[in-house]
């Protein structure tokens, strides 16, 4: 119950933060003026995976029209000036990282469901093992108790019990 109400929540609130990302984000297209370096490098975005990623410097139009130029990190094989990569900007075309996707948000959503619930589990049975660890403690010293009225002698023969 509790891993459904956390992923629900967390559902929601992921999904509309794709759409918002989706809103101020924009793919455009990059145009290389040079290649920075001829090794290449592993991308900051672990979404991209482990492809190698070179650094360049490009030029693009922004979506309010304006020109920039800067370091950017392309997927290209082997970059040369002119060669094209696509780049996420917001709408002043300041890059930004690549916007969240749905299929990943949800990932997230039944991660963070499936912690809770487990989570949730986890303090049930803790809280179960003190009440039980007390009544069983509680036991004992009702048992202790009965014992000392009982006597070191019972049971012998002619100690009286």
């Amino acid at each position: 119950m509790i891993g459904c109400l956390v992923g629900g929540a967390a559902q929601d609130a992921l999904q509309e933060s794709v759409r918002a990302q989706h809103r101020a984000r924009h793919l455009v297209t990059a145009t290389v003026v040079r290649p920075l370096d001829a090794s290449p490098v592993v991308a900051p975005e672990p979404a991209v995976g482990g492809e190698p990623h070179h650094r360049v410097v490009a030029r693009w139009t922004a979506p309010d029209g304006t020109a920039r130029e800067g370091t950017v990190t392309s997927r290209l094989e082997d970059p040369r000036p002119g060669d094209r990569t696509g780049i996420w900007t917001d709408r002043h075309g300041q890059m930004v990282a690549r916007p969240l996707d749905t299929a990943t948000a949800t990932t997230h959503a039944v991660l963070a469901g499936v912690s809770a619930a487990l989570v949730a589990a986890g303090m049930a049975e803790g809280c179960r093992r003190l009440i039980v660890r007390g009544m069983v403690r509680r036991r004992y010293a009702r048992l202790d108790k009965a014992w000392e009225r009982a006597g070191p002698d019972w049971g012998r023969t002619g100690a009286g019990s």
